[in-house]
């Protein structure tokens, strides 16, 4: 693994992203790595790395910031992932003109904390609560739009429930989000039988996206992949779905993209505690998409781009 991807070597050189300290060259090589560097296409777009504490853990957070942003985009990114595989999502957002701001979730990419572990989903909020409190502290302009791909999706609609909510938010973005995941009942049950005995399972990569260079990537080149899927994070997820199941309606209306292939969420039980919580989300079906909807083929990127780029102006 390059030195520039060695996350423990990393994160104590990183300072908050406030700071506006000078760019190091792991951060670059991490940047090159991951096909983050968007300065080409995108002219005078800076590009900071820095890392921030949250309930306990050392994350590692990211900004991209164009000359003269219109707006921010707040990214959540989905379990197992990290920030370094959303290119797309970010060259996307930067073309609209908005300044992007995101981090590593605990246990994640290079960010702190037993890998893609929790102890519990509160703890996800505290790291959105923080990566807010950086948005502010440099001043990013609003309204501030929220995106997040499954998990990172689950974060934002615990947020929009159970929240306070605040004035500079702009339009929620939901990929694919997580509120159960597929085969929930027998997942439950495993997990009951495994607990006593092992503190984790060996993954199993699917093939959650159409696009085969995404999947090789993910599957035997990324090194910042989990290979672990822990029983804690599981026991976590048991407990925060009957809390977010009973909350209470909001009168906010995100915007949720789906596909009908997705083989990794109960999407369909998803869609239908969406629209019981939320006063008429607007959803988006992509016919033969997969879960992975942020790294999925490029017709289907175009489609939910060209449709979230009309609601966001």
């Amino acid at each position: 693994m390059s030195d520039s991807i060695q996350p423990d070597l990393l994160r104590p050189l990183l300072r908050p992203l406030a700071v506006g300290a000078a760019d190091l060259r792991q951060a670059q090589g991490y940047r090159a790595f991951y096909r983050l560097d968007f300065s080409d296409r995108h002219p005078g777009v800076e590009a900071r790395l820095g890392c921030m504490e949250a309930a306990g853990y050392s994350l590692v957070t990211q900004l991209w910031l164009p000359p003269t942003p219109r707006a921010t985009l707040v990214v959540l990114h989905g379990y197992y992932d990290h920030m370094g595989l959303y290119g797309h999502l970010v060259e996307w957002a930067l073309g609209l003109g908005l300044a992007v701001i995101a981090c590593d979730l605990p246990g994640h990419g290079l960010s702190s904390g037993t890998r893609a572990s929790i102890g519990d989903f509160a703890e996800y909020q505290a790291a959105l609560g923080a990566l807010l409190a950086e948005a502010e502290s440099l001043g990013l302009p609003q309204p501030w739009h929220l995106a997040g791909q499954s998990t990172g999706g689950a974060i934002l609609l615990d947020y929009l429930l159970t929240g306070e909510a605040r004035p500079e938010l702009g339009e929620t973005l939901l990929f694919a989000p997580l509120v159960r995941p597929r085969a929930w009942g027998w997942s439950k049950f495993s997990y009951r039988l495994l607990r006593p005995f092992v503190e984790g399972i060996p993954r199993r990569f699917s093939v959650n996206s159409g696009d085969a260079e995404f999947i090789d990537f993910v599957h035997r080149r990324d090194p910042l992949q989990p290979q672990t899927l822990p029983t804690a994070w599981v026991g976590a997820l048991s407990r925060w779905i009957p809390r977010i199941e009973r909350a209470a309606p909001s009168r906010r209306r995100p915007l949720v993209i789906q596909g009908d292939a997705d083989m990794t969420v109960d999407w369909r039980h998803n869609l239908q505690v969406l629209e019981a919580k939320f006063d008429r989300p607007e959803v988006l079906m992509l016919e033969g998409a997969g879960h992975h909807l942020v790294n999925e083929v490029p017709a289907y990127r175009q489609r939910y781009f060209d449709f979230l780029g009309e609601r966001l102006g």
